[in-house]
């Protein structure tokens, strides 16, 4: 196990069903969906029209000047940001600039940006182009919004990896710490991308549920992970950030922790750009790497935050890969998918989850997932549709990631 230990001080995100760390938690244990019918304008002419919308909209907690600096997925950065910062009471701490790091993911970046923009310069000409279009469109531009609020000096990082971008910010974020780089990282993702464009790309390519389009089923009913009736994700919003530091930084200056990092995976599947190895060779890696760096005995997990995002082969991919790696212990390990209540956030799912599987490890419960009706029988896998209480001693939990470009990331929690 690497010498340096890593541990979370501060927690903070926006997401579609809550606008803070604990209403969000709230909402998960209680089964609480965010997904809904979507009102925007341009909606009408789409295949899908329900989505996850952040239950608290930036406008109302960021400076109206500088939010508008800002495209949509740098504002979700920032408030999870400023949330993360307060958590773990770095204000005023006499952290060395040079000892702080950010390492915050997209997946898709400023699209909102960079079409509206494009349509300015099509409808009005290239005289109107936002000259704050560049630094506002660029996927690090999250990354770098927030190293300039809070001055950090190490290492500013933006890794896009798709839907494994988030949980890809937090290994790196671990790796700056271990390699001595950074004392302090603050790591996450985050994604703006309910928009006509990416949405009518991902309907067309059939990612998107379709379900509850042209019906009258209730949207907060469709992302079902696992349940045989899964037809595809649903689109989310959102960003989360969690401040990761060295143990011996943190207890030095008398910080709350809530759980430690143990270690992480990376692979890749070099199987397809878009649909999963349907064996889950490649994630399987990423987990035992994960749980060998971080010295786990796989009878500790006991608890699961899947990447399960309520596509056919990818649900079934995912319980392979935990029963290649958990074997006869998978049986006692608490498995759920909380994307069947936020929806996918993309590149900052991974981050959203890593919340998600801290709170869990903090307060030993695991949340629900809704949904699922009728459990496909190719998974066999403890899904719990109630919250669940975790047991005593010295736990672990996993958080798996899998994006487009066959992207695998997982990391490995542990209690404290």
């Amino acid at each position: 196990m690497p010498s340096t230990r890593v541990v979370v001080t501060g927690l903070g995100t926006t997401s579609p069903v809550g606008g803070d760390v604990p209403s969000t938690w709230q909402a998960l244990l209680s089964g609480t969906s965010g997904i809904a019918r979507l009102t925007d304008e341009w909606v009408d002419q789409l295949p899908v029209k329900i989505g996850g919308r952040v239950a608290v909209e930036p406008s109302e907690v960021l400076e109206r000047v500088k939010a508008r600096r800002l495209d949509r997925s740098s504002q979700f950065a920032m408030v999870a940001a400023d949330q993360a910062w307060a958590d773990a009471g770095l204000e005023g701490s006499g952290l060395e600039p040079e000892r702080l790091a950010v390492a915050l993911a997209s997946g898709i970046g400023g699209v909102t940006t960079l079409l509206a923009n494009y349509d300015t310069l099509l409808e009005k000409g290239a005289r109107r182009v936002s000259p704050l279009a560049v630094p506002m469109l660029m996927p690090n531009a999250p990354a770098a919004n927030v190293s300039l609020k809070y001055g950090a000096r190490a290492a500013v990082h933006a890794p896009t990896s798709a839907c494994a971008s988030g949980n890809e910010a937090i290994a790196m974020a671990i790796d700056m710490i271990r390699l001595g780089r950074a004392d302090v990282v603050l790591a996450g993702g985050t994604e703006a991308a309910i928009h006509p464009l990416p949405m009518a790309a991902f309907a067309n390519m059939m990612a998107l549920s379709k379900t509850g389009t042209d019906d009258d089923r209730d949207p907060a009913t469709v992302s079902r992970p696992w349940d045989s009736g899964r037809d595809g994700f649903v689109l989310g919003e959102g960003g989360a950030v969690l401040v990761l530091e060295s143990e011996e930084h943190a207890r030095a200056r008398g910080a709350k922790i809530y759980a430690e990092v143990r270690g992480a995976g990376i692979s890749n599947d070099a199987h397809d750009i878009a649909q999963p190895d349907p064996e889950g060779r490649g994630g399987t890696r990423a987990i035992k790497m994960a749980l060998r760096e971080g010295d786990v005995d796989p009878a500790t997990v006991v608890h699961v935050n899947a990447h399960a995002t309520s596509t056919p082969k990818g649900d079934i991919a995912e319980g392979l890969m935990l029963h290649a790696v958990l074997g006869e212990h998978v049986d006692r390990c608490v498995v759920t998918s909380t994307k069947s209540m936020t929806g996918h956030l993309l590149g900052g799912a991974g981050a959203l989850e890593a919340v998600a599987t801290v709170m869990a490890l903090h307060d030993r419960v695991s949340p629900p997932t809704i949904n699922l009706d009728d459990k496909d029988p190719e998974v066999e896998l403890d899904i719990p549709t109630e919250r669940r209480d975790l047991p005593a001693g010295d736990i672990v939990a996993l958080n798996n990631s899998f994006g487009f470009g066959g992207a695998n990331v997982a990391v490995a929690f542990g209690s404290i």
